[in-house]
C-alpha cells in the first residue's frame, strides 16, 4: 500500500491543487457561502477518518444543550435515506447513520437531522416551529458553500494534519493550509500524560496564527460496560474471556483498553452494516461469551439475535488541560452571535 501511494504522488499534486483552487474561490468570494444569522459551529478535519469527531460533538452537546436549543446536522454516511431527514421516534442507524442515531439515542433534548446538502439541512432546521438556537456541523469542515460562524479542526496526536499528505499518497482531504480557517485546534486521542514540551513541540510544528487556540484531548473511557438491561465494571470484564468487535476507523486503542490473552478480536470496515453473514460470524467466534462493541457499532447492532450478549463501552472526549478555557470560548462565541 505505501508504495502503491507513492506512485500516485502525481495524483496527490493534482487533488492538492484542485482543493486548493476550490478553497481560494470560495475564500475570495466568487464561489458563494451562505451564513446563517443564528450560532453555527463546524466540527471537523483535514484528513479522512478516525480523529475522533464523535465524542468532540458529544462534548459540545453536553456544554451547550443545558443552556440552549441545539441541533446537530450530520451527512449520514452510509444511510439507506436520501435528502433532508429529521430524527424521530421511527428513525433507526440504517435512516440515520450510526453517528447521528447515536447522537439521537443519547440526547433526548436535542434535535438531530441529516443531509449531505448542510445548506438545505440548515433551512430545513430554520423553517420549523421549533428552531434551534445552535447548529453544530458534524464532519463539516470542507463543506465550503456554508460559511459556518465557528470551526473547530480536529487532529489525532498519531497522526497530525502538519505530518501529512494529500490524497491518495497521504490521507489528507484538503492542503495543511486549510488549518487557517480554524478558531480551535484540538490534537484527540493524545496519551493522557501528554508532556508540556510534546505539546510544544506541536505547537510549534502547527505553526498556527496569534488568534488560532489550541487544546489537547484524550479518549476517556467509561466505568462500566452497557447491555440492554444492565452494566458490568470494565474491572471485571477485563479478566474475562469475550470476543471484542469494533468497525470504526481505529479500533486499536479500544481492543487494547479491554484486552487479555484469551480474548479474540474481530474487526469490521468503518461503518460497516452488518448482515445476516455477519452476526452468524459473530456467534461462531463468540461461543457465547459476551460481544463487547463500540457505542456506534452498539446502534447498529442493538437490534439483532447478538442483543442478549451484546455490550458496549462508552468513551468521552476529555481536555489534558485548559477545559474552562475553551468551554469559556465556544460559549461566548454563541451568547454573543445569538439573534436579538
Amino acid at each position: 500500500m505505501n508504495v502503491l501511494r507513492k506512485i500516485l504522488f502525481p495524483f496527490a499534486i493534482l487533488y492538492g491543487l484542485i482543493t486548493s483552487v476550490r478553497n481560494f474561490l470560495f475564500d475570495k468570494g466568487i464561489l458563494k457561502s451562505t451564513s446563517f444569522d443564528i450560532p453555527v459551529i463546524a466540527v471537523g478535519n483535514l484528513s479522512v477518518g478516525g480523529t475522533g469527531k464523535t465524542p468532540q460533538i458529544e462534548y459540545l452537546i453536553r456544554l451547550l444543550s443545558d443552556r440552549y436549543k441545539v441541533a446537530t446536522l450530520s451527512r449520514g454516511y452510509k444511510r439507506k435515506s436520501e435528502g433532508y431527514v429529521l430524527a424521530s421516534e421511527t428513525s433507526n442507524a440504517e435512516i440515520l447513520g450510526d453517528e447521528p442515531f447515536q447522537f439521537y439515542q443519547k440526547f433526548q433534548n436535542i434535535q438531530v437531522a441529516v443531509d449531505a446538502n448542510r445548506r438545505n439541512g440548515i433551512t430545513q432546521l430554520l423553517s420549523q416551529t421549533e428552531k434551534p438556537q445552535v447548529i453544530l456541523l458534524d464532519d463539516a469542515y470542507q463543506h465550503r458553500k456554508v460559511k459556518a460562524g465557528f470551526y473547530i479542526l480536529l487532529s489525532s496526536f498519531d497522526d497530525l494534519y502538519a505530518d501529512d499528505f494529500m490524497l491518495p499518497t497521504g490521507n489528507l482531504r484538503e492542503s495543511r493550509s486549510g488549518a487557517k480557517r480554524a478558531d480551535i485546534v484540538v490534537i484527540t486521542k493524545c496519551p493522557k500524560e501528554l508532556s508540556e514540551q510534546k505539546q510544544e513541540e506541536i505547537r510549534l510544528k502547527l505553526k498556527l496564527k496569534c488568534s488560532q487556540q489550541l487544546y489537547f484531548t484524550f479518549i476517556d473511557y467509561d466505568d462500566f460496560i452497557y447491555g440492554i438491561d444492565e452494566k458490568m465494571a470494565v474491572s471485571i470484564v477485563k479478566s474475562e474471556s469475550k470476543l471484542l468487535l469494533a468497525g470504526i476507523a481505529k479500533p486499536s486503542p479500544f481492543f487494547d483498553y479491554l484486552k487479555n490473552e484469551k480474548d479474540e478480536c474481530l474487526t469490521f470496515p468503518d461503518h460497516h452494516h452488518f448482515s445476516d453473514a455477519d452476526l452468524e460470524t459473530i456467534q461462531n467466534k463468540a461461543q457465547n461469551k459476551r460481544v463487547i462493541t463500540t457505542e456506534k457499532d452498539y446502534v447498529r447492532l442493538k437490534d439483532s439475535k447478538l442483543i442478549s450478549g451484546l455490550y458496549y463501552l462508552p468513551i468521552k472526549s476529555t481536555f489534558i488541560k485548559h477545559q474552562q478555557n475553551f468551554d469559556t470560548t465556544v460559549l461566548e462565541y454563541v451568547k454573543t452571535n445569538l439573534p436579538s
